[in-house]
């Protein structure tokens, strides 16, 4: 059963994938210029479930440089961010 969904949409439409809490998932959006890698999978020590973006090369083109690393809710622990 899924825990993740991908979605994308190109010249010839739109797809979507799953991703397991075991397994994650991994999408990678690239151009000549460079890519975007996404990553998402599930912290079961934590309980919640996190994301990793970065920018990373693609072909030769590119330089990799991480952007987020954290819970995909955005919440920092320790904060109350969202907290009742």
């Amino acid at each position: 059963m899924g825990h993740f969904r991908g979605t994308l949409q190109g010249n010839r439409g739109g797809a979507s994938r799953l991703g397991t809490k075991g397994g994650g998932l991994h999408v990678t959006a690239a151009s000549w210029e460079g890519a975007v890698s996404v990553r998402l999978w599930h912290d079961s020590e934590a309980g919640v479930d996190m994301a990793g973006v970065a920018l990373t090369r693609h072909c030769g083109a590119g330089t990799y440089k991480p952007l987020y690393h954290g819970p995909v809710s955005g919440k920092e622990e320790g904060t109350g961010d969202g907290d009742a």
